[in-house]
C-alpha cells in the first residue's frame, strides 16, 4: 500500500517520494532529509551536518529543529552552506519539523538572505495536511517545499474505501447486450442500466468544462437537450444544455480487452494536471467546493426509469 500509495500521490501532484522502493519500481526521484536521531547520534549539532553533506554534498538538506533552530540549527546549516560553496557546491537548504513554522521560516529566511544565501531552500514538515499548506501560504511563509506523510496516503477520515461491482448489462451468446439494474430504497445506490458512454461538456470554443453527461452506448449528443441531474441530493434536477462542445472521455475497456493505459507517472501527472485545469474554479476550493454535475441523457434516464417500473410491476 506504502509503494502504490507513493505513487498515488506523485499522479496527484508530489515531485518526490521518500520510498525508495516506489522510486526504484517508478522512476520516481528519491527526497528526504536526515532524522533527528542522525542529529543526536554526533557529538554536536555542526559535526552531524558536515558528516551528512559529506555524503550528499550536492544536495544537503539539513535538519535544524532538532535542539533549537534559530540558536543552533540554523546559524550550525549556515556554517556547512560556507564549505559547501567554497568546494564548489550549489544546492543545500534547511528542514523545519517542529514549532511555529510560519514564524521559524520567515525568520530562517533572513538569516540565510542575511549570510548571503538567498538560493538555500526551506522545507516544512510535521503532520502537514492541505489546510495547514493552505494556511502556511497564506500566512506568507517562505516555504520552498513541504514533506507530507501519513495524512496523504492514510485516510484517517474515512478508512475505508467501499468499491462494489454491479451488473449493468449481460450478452448471452452472439446477441444484443441486455440492460440490468440494482434496486434500492436509496436513490443514490440505483444503478445505470445498459451499455454506456461518458462526454465531458465544454463552453463552446473554449477549453472550459462545465458538466459531465452519460449517455447509452449507442446514442449521439444532439447540439441541445434536457440533461438529468443524476445527484439524488440536487433541488435542479434537470438543465438545459446547449452551446457546448462535447468530449467522448477515454474508454478504457473496448469490447472485451483493456486499452493499453499510459505508465510513465509524470506524463500521469502531467495529463492530472490538464484535465484539472479545464474544470471550474469554484469546484477546486478546499472548503466547500461546488459540485461539479453530472447528468443523465433523456434515453438512458427514461431506461433507467422504465425498469424501475417494470420491476415493481412483477
Amino acid at each position: 500500500a506504502s509503494v502504490l500509495g507513493a505513487r498515488a500521490a506523485v499522479i496527484g501532484g508530489c515531485g518526490s517520494t521518500s520510498n525508495v522502493l516506489s522510486a526504484a519500481k517508478y522512476n520516481i526521484p528519491v527526497a528526504g532529509t536526515m532524522a533527528h536521531a542522525w542529529v543526536q547520534s554526533y557529538p554536536t549539532e555542526l559535526e552531524a551536518f558536515e558528516k551528512w553533506a559529506e555524503v550528499y554534498p550536492d544536495n544537503a538538506l539539513l535538519l535544524v529543529d532538532t535542539y533549537d533552530v534559530l540558536t543552533s540549527g540554523v546559524p550550525n546549516a549556515i556554517k556547512v552552506f560556507k564549505e559547501l560553496r567554497a568546494k564548489g557546491h550549489k544546492k543545500f537548504g534547511i528542514r523545519i519539523d517542529s514549532g511555529d513554522i510560519a514564524k521559524l521560516s520567515r525568520k530562517a529566511r533572513k538569516m540565510m538572505d542575511d549570510a548571503g544565501f538567498p538560493e538555500a531552500t526551506i522545507t516544512a514538515s510535521n503532520a502537514l495536511n492541505e489546510n495547514v499548506i493552505h494556511s502556511l501560504l497564506q500566512e506568507g511563509a517562505p516555504l520552498d517545499s513541504f514533506g507530507v506523510g501519513e495524512q496523504l496516503i492514510t485516510s484517517s477520515s474515512s478508512p475505508v474505501l467501499s468499491g462494489v461491482f454491479k451488473l449493468a448489462a449481460l450478452k448471452i451468446g452472439d446477441g444484443e447486450w441486455q440492460p440490468k439494474i440494482k434496486l434500492s430504497n436509496s436513490k443514490e445506490k440505483v444503478t445505470l442500466p445498459g451499455e454506456k458512454k461518458a462526454y465531458r461538456l465544454y463552453h463552446k470554443g473554449t477549453k472550459n468544462a462545465f458538466a459531465d453527461v452519460i449517455a447509452l452506448a449507442d446514442e449521439e449528443l444532439p447540439e441541445e437537450f434536457t440533461g438529468i441531474n443524476m445527484d439524488p441530493m440536487m433541488t435542479e434536477t434537470e438543465a438545459d444544455l446547449k452551446d457546448f462542445d462535447a468530449v467522448l472521455l477515454t474508454q478504457v475497456v473496448v469490447g472485451p480487452k483493456a486499452k493499453s493505459i499510459e505508465t510513465d507517472t509524470f506524463k500521469i501527472q502531467k495529463h492530472m494536471y490538464e484535465k484539472l485545469a479545464e474544470l471550474p474554479e469554484e469546484t477546486q476550493r478546499l472548503l466547500n467546493p461546488d459540485r461539479y454535475p453530472v447528468y443523465l441523457t433523456p434515453a438512458l434516464a427514461d431506461l433507467q426509469a422504465k425498469m424501475i417500473k417494470d420491476h415493481k410491476l412483477k
